[in-house]
């Protein structure tokens, strides 16, 4: 298939204790120094709190997610961004021009943006933030989610150099 550069997605395994390739994926992006078990304890103990909170919130909403999964899921889901703002130079002066995402880069701005939001949090332990960053993410709140909405932002601000688009 044409575009493909490497495997990785082929050779990418799904996360030992739920068997989901978006965690995994989601694991290794903030992995440093390829210590992934390291990543994994991490993630998992996030997990464990985000479950422990929905056991102690009790599912109040009936579109309330019920698994720490769906936390997950639902977080992802409401951080992808749909537009963005690429830079393009047309006769001596750059234009923002608003541009779709395609879903590669998706996922990763996503990953990026609540990673960079945990680790922008100093001072506690980054489980707990990635913990509290996941279930603000999913209610519609946080750092990640403001910085979807900035972007959305800057996409209908500059919508009248489309026409740029390449």
């Amino acid at each position: 298939m044409a575009g493909r550069i490497t495997k990785s997605e082929d050779q990418l395994k799904p996360d030992p204790k739920f068997g989901d390739k978006v965690l995994s994926k989601f694991i290794n992006s903030f992995m440093k120094d390829g210590k992934k078990a390291v990543a994994q304890r991490v993630m998992y103990d996030a997990l464990d709190r985000i479950e422990n909170r929905l056991k102690k919130e009790g599912g109040k909403e009936d579109d309330a997610p019920k698994t720490p999964m769906d936390v997950f899921h639902k977080a992802l889901e409401n951080v992808r961004p749909n537009v963005e703002v690429r830079s393009k130079r047309v006769g001596g002066a750059n234009y923002q021009v608003p541009m779709p995402v395609n879903a590669r880069r998706r996922q990763s701005l996503t990953f990026r943006w609540i990673v960079t939001a945990c680790r922008a949090e100093k001072g506690k332990p980054f489980a707990q933030c990635l913990a509290k960053e996941l279930w603000d993410a999913s209610r519609g709140e946080g750092k990640a989610v403001n910085t979807r909405e900035q972007t959305h932002r800057m996409a209908e601000a500059n919508k009248a150099f489309s026409h740029f688009a390449f």
